[in-house]
């Protein structure tokens, strides 16, 4: 993939200088990321990018910055692949930032600045930052019988004690050696993958435990969906029972506003919803173990009653009963009825019925 996207930014620049030499105004095209270029895909289950465009011009004075700020991190992600190295986005920024000869501007003033060029190049050439050989923050654990090889070094996720092994911004240069497991299990919380993690969950119920630690990052959701398309895995997805941990389970599975361009590379569209439900509270007697849902809660809990990925009515039943209570339960919540609660009889029961929101 790096040399595909190498190949692509050779192509970016012969066009540009194509255009110079012809007299005519080099120009970058971007596809728009505004929220109403930003569709819903029913038939592939992910929010997808719409055809609308916009040119940005070298000979104008509104988007002259950053089309030469676009050009200076194509020809540094260029090189970066060239030489096989990867860097942060922080140090692409520190990098490239410097003052232009005989002027008081300079090339960036903030990583505010370079950060959505970032996306647009990745936008511009259909690719992924991954590619480009730059780095996010790293975020997610992950255990289970799988061995991987990393930059050649093997690795048995089964055999790393109790930390996991910490989930790189890039997965795609992992290759699987060997993956033994029914299912993918997904947990919000770190402290949830360690309760699970220590029990061995994963080794009793032959499954892939990832930890994303909040809002998974990038590398997370790589990962997730490969282990769904390369090995056919189910994912099932534990949260907290509260709007934010529903909206987590929503990116995971179909994508998200921001990053609508790369859905089909970090989306699982067949992913499933294993708890915690407002319903699971009333059926595990966890009333007394909930939390007031703020105003915010509450409206991000109406937003996604209009999300068109939620309007089957086993969601709309969910989603409405947590506006209605304005109550939330975190996943330590279960706790209360014991400290193995969640891996002795809450989780074995919803796999073993089949308990899953679509």
């Amino acid at each position: 993939m790096s040399k595909e996207t190498q190949k692509k930014l050779i192509n970016l620049a012969h066009k540009i200088v194509n255009e110079i030499n012809h007299g005519v105004d080099p120009y970058l095209e971007i596809p728009i990321r505004s929220l109403t270029n930003v569709k819903w895909n029913e038939k592939d289950g992910l929010l997808r990018l719409g055809e609308k465009k916009s040119k940005r011009y070298f000979f104008n004075v509104a988007y002259a910055r950053k089309f030469m700020q676009t050009l200076l991190i194509a020809d540094f992600c260029k090189d970066l692949i060239e030489e096989n190295i990867h860097t942060s986005i922080r140090d692409m920024y520190y990098n490239l930032k410097r003052t232009l000869p005989d002027t008081k501007e300079n090339t960036f003033e903030t990583q505010d600045e370079s950060n959505p060029i970032i996306v647009d190049l990745e936008t511009n050439l259909d690719t992924l930052r991954e590619n480009l050989h730059l780095l996010a923050d790293r975020k997610g654990i992950v255990a289970g019988n799988v061995k991987i090889k990393d930059r050649g070094d093997l690795i048995d996720w089964s055999k790393l004690g109790s930390g996991g092994w910490s989930i790189p911004s890039v997965v795609e240069d992992i290759k699987f050696v060997k993956v033994n497991a029914k299912f993918v299990l997904v947990i919000e919380k770190n402290a949830g993958f360690e309760r699970l993690h220590e029990d061995k969950f994963w080794q009793k119920y032959n499954c892939i435990l990832i930890g994303t630690g909040g809002q998974p990052a990038r590398g997370t959701r790589r990962l997730i969906r490969r282990l769904n398309q390369e090995f056919k895995l189910p994912v099932y997805v534990l949260t907290d029972n509260d709007a934010y941990g529903v909206y987590i389970y929503s990116v995971i599975k179909s994508g998200s506003m921001a990053l609508a361009h790369a859905s089909e590379q970090l989306g699982t569209p067949s992913a499933k919803f294993i708890g915690l439900t407002p319903s699971d509270v009333k059926k595990y007697g966890l009333e007394k173990f909930t939390i007031k849902a703020t105003d915010r809660d509450i409206k991000r809990a109406k937003e996604l009653l209009n999300y068109p990925w939620f309007q089957n009515k086993e969601w709309q039943r969910e989603i409405k009963l947590m506006i209605k209570t304005k109550r939330k339960a975190e996943i330590e919540a279960l706790s209360a009825r014991g400290l193995k609660f969640i891996t002795e009889t809450y989780l074995p029961e919803k796999l073993k019925k089949k308990e899953f929101l679509p």
